[in-house]
């Protein structure tokens, strides 16, 4: 029996007006691993994500999480679905009008109905888990370093215990040393609720040093996927430009011709 499958995508499109953003994508990701996107700007990265959450509706091709398929937003089902899908956006995405521990459980208030003491001790449960002291919980954004803020909304993405996490950048803008203990923090959150990850980064070394698959967008198609285990030994030259932070290669060479 082979690995089991967590999310399924088949033959994903979807286009802007003129522009396709997404060609024919098909993908498998394995449960209970960490996935990671990597692309060039403009490569389908987010418009996937979004497909993934159900925000935005492909024109064809389908998506499946557990087998099922993913609910359009604001249809039924949809909040369910979300309910077990944890998010941490780019730019930590925090409510600046809310206290820390009111963002991490504004899912659960909301959708739950769950007591704001509860909602309160729940938070702070959680700022423990990505090692932020209890104090922190009645803080606003704006009195967070960086770095405090992706823990945040780490801690925010982990409320409610989803068995998917789908992080944008999460070490995006991050000093070395804060970059390897968020991605201890992502690994250690997601052994303890059993979750899958799937992250889009642009973090080369992260990308290859902490993930155990790998995918790669360019130009809304998939150019590879497969074991990080085997980028040494990928014969992409769109990988091997990309991993390696070469200037010369076939991406530049078609960004030039775009006038780009």
């Amino acid at each position: 029996m082979g690995p089991q499958i967590k999310i399924q995508i088949r033959n994903l499109t979807k286009s802007f007006g003129d522009n396709r953003v997404l060609n024919d994508v098909s993908i498998d990701i394995l449960a209970g691993k960490k996935t990671v996107l990597i692309g060039p700007a403009a490569s389908g990265k987010t418009v996937l994500f979004k497909c993934l959450m159900g925000i935005t509706q492909p024109e064809k091709g389908t998506i499946t999480v557990d087998g099922k398929p993913v609910p359009a937003s604001g249809s039924a089902g949809h909040s369910d679905y979300m309910m077990d899908v944890g998010v941490c956006f780019q730019q930590g995405g925090l409510l600046d009008s809310l206290t820390v521990w009111e963002n991490i459980s504004f899912k659960l208030t909301q959708a739950q109905g769950l007591s704001r003491t509860a909602a309160r001790e729940l938070a702070i449960e959680k700022l423990v888990k990505v090692d932020l002291p209890p104090t922190t919980a009645d803080l606003l954004p704006s009195e967070l370093s960086g770095g405090m803020q992706k823990r945040v909304g780490i801690a925010r993405a982990l409320a409610g215990s989803p068995s998917l996490l789908l992080l944008d950048e999460p070490t995006a803008g991050l000093d070395p040393i804060t970059t390897n203990t968020i991605n201890k923090l992502i690994t250690r959150s997601m052994t303890e609720i059993g979750a899958t990850v799937l992250a889009i980064t642009s973090d080369m070394a992260s990308a290859r040093g902490e993930y155990d698959q790998l995918l790669m967008l360019h130009q809304g198609e998939l150019m590879w996927s497969g074991p990080t285990s085997l980028l040494d030994t990928c014969e992409s030259p769109h990988v091997n430009q990309l991993i390696n932070g070469r200037a010369v290669g076939p991406i530049k060479m078609r960004l030039e011709a775009r006038g780009v």
